[in-house]
């Protein structure tokens, strides 16, 4: 297969810089969690008790579920443990309290949160989420949670699960894990301190994250048996890497992508990988011999600092723990092979292109698009005018989302299909709400990157609260989400059925909140057939 790709680079330049940004707004507000009580639930029941093998937790029951909040799955990565592989867990006396949220991890992005007490690189907790009746021995299907921002802010806490695991009878867990140059720094003084080679330690984390699930998720009425790995943009990217990771066999049955196909978010070797450590490495001032003793003792804030003009790519392929990029393991057959869900929303690129270029002209589209695409540039033009879309900005988030996010996840499902059972969505409501502070006056910024988790996630992170309408659109995806967990196929009773996409995935889920249907043409919808003729860029 032709490897797809597109020529605009100024399309890549800006969702390079504005995927950094999409959880910008959303972390500059705190994660909500009910106050703790000494001993009891809302109306007055005891508070639920589970033990782990660390030691007891005492969680909370709260809208319909209960949850067990800062739960450690590592111990803390900080002193002399900062940029190795995570250990497990110390254990503790008696019961501990699981009411109260952990800090998020270090931010590398500029803006940071709004509570800068929030933040912590003691940062290696999970929130678990359970209906209100399991028990242990239930055997509930398990859904581990990972977040995006671009591998460099965001946490696990921004996305409760108790309506999705009282709703679909799931346990639901959220993780947090090491971002920025403290979580990927591909250096070799790094890689020799364990046994993968590899200075991928968010990539560990969720390993490990995972193996504390299999060995602990039975208290909570789980089945280690029945895990789905689910993830949005870097989160979907960390899918991808689990799925091409060989340590992480066996740790997961099914995997979920959304909004962050293998195809798009691609790993730098370890070449190119140790070239951006050493660079980030020398702008926090560690050149010398003992760089990794350097880098343990500088602050923070250093390290943020030097990273501001250097965003980490994520996780590097060519070690241990990810012999091969994630779309040639998939390509070549050489993964961890599961039932894959895959989607995107329907008009991604607007978030980027409203948050860089709001008030782009005619005039400016038209030149943009020609200096990227040279000989290319006026089939661009004549396939996407400004007068077919109504603006330059839906033109040009027309363009940047058929090109990246819409087609990769076509033709990351074409890897996928001939080999597992495959799922593909489209998430469409003109209505969506974006992220709290995101929305321009004046644009529609419907359908845009990270618009569906609103309608999966407790999620106070909108712009405004869904509509009726729009929940009730939420709580039919979360019924298939669920059924995929339990079955490894969206079925979900009374609802449109979610017939697989076929070996060559042609077959899309549209989910939109008054006709949610199948259909064929999400290839030629967003013109992934000249999208393919297009030579690969980098993202």
């Amino acid at each position: 297969m032709k490897r797809p790709g597109t020529r605009l680079s100024s399309a890549r330049s800006l969702l390079g810089t504005a995927l950094a940004l999409v959880t910008l707004l959303a972390s500059a507000l705190p994660a909500a969690a009910a106050p703790p009580s000494p001993s009891a639930s809302a109306g007055g029941s005891p508070r639920p008790v589970v033990t782990v093998a660390q030691g007891g937790l005492r969680g909370q029951s709260r809208d319909g579920a209960q949850e067990f909040l800062g739960v450690p799955y590592a111990a803390p990565p900080v002193g002399d443990a900062r940029l190795r592989a995570p250990q497990p867990p110390p254990r503790w006396n008696g019961v501990r309290e699981a009411a109260q949220q952990a800090p998020a991890c270090l931010q590398f992005s500029p803006f940071g949160l709004a509570d800068p007490q929030a933040v912590s690189e003691d940062c290696l907790y999970l929130d678990v989420y359970r209906p209100r009746t399991a028990r242990p021995g239930a055997r509930l299907p398990v859904v581990l949670w990972m977040h995006g921002g671009a591998y460099s802010q965001g946490t696990g806490t921004q996305f409760g699960g108790r309506t999705m695991a009282d709703l679909t009878q799931s346990v639901v867990v959220s993780i947090n894990y090491r971002l920025g140059q403290l979580g990927y720094l591909a250096l070799p003084e790094l890689g020799r301190e364990n046994s993968q080679r590899s200075g991928s330690f968010g990539l560990m984390d969720q390993l490990a994250a995972l193996q504390w699930t299999r060995q602990n998720i039975g208290a909570f009425g789980g089945n280690p048996g029945n895990v789905t790995i689910s993830g949005q943009s870097a989160g979907s990217g960390s899918v991808c890497a689990l799925l091409a990771a060989p340590p992480a066999a066996g740790l997961f049955h099914r995997a979920v992508l959304q909004s962050g196909p293998c195809t798009l978010l691609r790993t730098p070797d370890a070449a190119a990988a140790e070239g951006q450590a050493r660079s980030f490495a020398a702008r926090a001032g560690c050149t010398a011999a003992e760089v990794a003793a350097c880098l343990r003792t500088a602050s923070g804030a250093a390290l943020v600092e030097a990273a501001r003009t250097l965003p980490t790519p994520g996780p590097a392929s060519g070690d241990g723990l990810l012999p091969l990029p994630p779309a040639q393991a998939i390509g070549n057959g050489t993964w961890n092979k599961v039932p894959v869900l895959i989607g995107s929303t329907r008009a991604e690129a607007r978030f980027f292109v409203a948050l860089t270029q709001p008030r782009l002209t005619a005039e400016q589209y038209t030149a943009q698009i020609l200096a990227d695409y040279g000989a290319a540039g006026p089939e661009v033009l004549a396939r996407y005018p400004v007068a077919a879309h109504g603006s330059p900005y839906l033109a040009l988030s027309a363009v940047m989302t058929d090109s990246t996010f819409a087609c990769h996840t076509a033709w990351t499902a074409q890897l996928f299909a001939p080999q597992v059972p495959t799922y593909i969505y489209e998430f469409d409501d003109p209505q969506s709400p974006t992220l709290a502070g995101a929305q321009v006056p004046g644009l529609d910024e419907s359908n845009a990157h990270s618009a569906e988790l609103a309608y999966l996630h407790d999620f106070t992170m909108g712009e405004r609260p869904l509509t009726p309408v729009q929940t009730a659109l939420g709580n039919r995806m979360k019924r298939y989400w669920g059924a995929f967990a339990r079955f490894g196929a969206p079925v979900a009773a009374g609802q449109t059925p979610w017939p697989p996409a076929g070996a060559a995935a042609g077959t899309v889920l549209t989910l939109n909140p008054s006709a949610t249907r199948t259909t064929s043409s999400f290839g030629e919808d967003h013109q992934c057939s000249f999208w393919r003729t297009q030579p690969p860029r980098p993202l």
